[in-house]
């Protein structure tokens, strides 16, 4: 049996995880909850998996729920920051599944490494913000990071059983989201609605607009740095439109593994919490007889220069990759306010990365002060 605190389980990735505890009762029990603002989902949740303690975003999300909760069965509840942090460091909880959006992820993460909680990680600002301080600290605790991105885990599974320096390359693979096919100059009359409509995946606003940009696929290119240690130059991103390769890597013999399956996350998410066994999700294979043809292609770096803003933080390093996040966050955030356009988004981020002076080396205050400073940047360039 395994005991799981799930930190965003309202989300897209919380919400499948539960699936798989719900249809593996035998192999999980639900500790710890967090949501931000849905609260009618995460009652819905308590009242189900009967967590201990769960924690949401703030003081009046916390006594909303309270209200939803009737009975003297409620878990405890609290929230903020340091609510998460205790569900992430929850002593009865042996896995965290960290699937909160956003940098707001970092801290928990870090509390949840410092109690020596083996992470299912689905959050990639993370490990974009404070890769190299995360993974550190998850040696110096002898803590085991297990990626729930698709992307991450095809990688992961095909460098089961193979020595590093046998890698030549990792290919990373992207859909290409929904302007894959647009004229560049059809760009600036992107609506958000167009956005939203991903043609593969089905994810939460921020994710689906980053794929929508192909700044998840750059955020991946820097998760990708560290969790695999591997440099930059060594990963190339390819189109995939039918979604069914979810990543590949390449040896130096010439072989190459990679790991198919149908767009669904709960294969990645499945393996994550329960690796090295395989749970019976009653899933089928991708039907290859009537796919035609699995097609790949170079990404359009002038329509999607999120890949070139991506490879120059990795180069760059230092405190680079966070402003660039914090500076996406931004406009991603904007654009779903509809305060600026698609094409905006690339705008800010790149003005936001060339006039940010970059700190080498930066402990976590630096790296959060960086990320502070962008914000207020990509705010005010707005």
């Amino acid at each position: 049996m395994k005991y799981l605190s799930i930190l965003g389980s309202t989300g897209s990735i919380g919400t499948r995880a539960l699936e798989i505890v719900r249809m593996h009762p035998d192999h999980f029990k639900v500790k710890a909850l967090t949501a931000a603002n849905n609260i009618d989902a995460l009652a819905r949740q308590i009242v189900e998996f009967k967590p201990e303690l769960v924690a949401v975003l703030n003081e009046t999300k916390a006594m909303e729920l309270s209200r939803i909760l009737k009975g003297n069965d409620r878990p405890q509840i609290l929230f903020g920051e340091d609510g998460y942090c205790e569900a992430a460091s929850y002593r009865d909880s042996d896995m965290i599944l960290l699937a909160m959006v956003g940098s707001v992820g970092l801290k928990p993460a870090l509390c949840a490494i410092a109690s020596k909680k083996q992470i299912a990680l689905a959050n990639k600002e993370t490990l974009v913000m404070a890769g190299q301080i995360v993974m550190a600290a998850a040696r110096e605790n002898g803590v085991s990071i297990l990626p729930v991105d698709s992307e991450h885990s095809a990688i992961f599974q095909c460098l089961k059983g193979n020595p590093k320096k046998d890698v030549k390359t990792i290919f990373l693979t992207a859909s290409g989201g929904p302007f894959r096919q647009l004229p560049f100059d059809a760009f600036k009359d992107i609506s958000l609605n167009d956005a939203l409509c991903h043609p593969t995946w089905s994810m939460g606003h921020k994710i689906t607009i980053d794929s929508a940009t192909l700044m998840n696929k750059g955020l991946e290119i820097i998760e990708a740095v560290h969790l695999f240690d591997i440099p930059h130059e060594q990963i190339q991103v390819l189109v995939h439109p039918q979604s069914i390769v979810h990543s590949m890597v390449g040896y130096k013999d010439g072989s190459i593994m990679a790991q198919m399956g149908l767009p669904d996350m709960k294969g990645a998410i499945s393996y994550a919490l329960s690796e090295p066994e395989r749970l019976n999700l009653q899933m089928d294979f991708p039907d290859f007889a009537t796919l035609g043809s699995l097609t790949f292609e170079k990404p359009d770096i002038q329509k999607f220069p999120s890949l070139v803003f991506a490879f120059e933080a990795c180069r760059q390093k230092g405190t680079l990759p966070a402003v660039m996040n914090a500076a996406n966050e931004v406009a991603v955030c904007a654009f779903l306010e509809k305060r600026i356009g698609f094409l905006d988004i690339f705008r800010l981020i790149s003005s936001t990365m060339e006039r940010h002076t970059r700190i080498d080396n930066p402990n976590l205050s630096g790296i959060i002060e960086a990320d502070c400073w962008a914000r207020d940047k990509a705010q005010s360039l707005i």
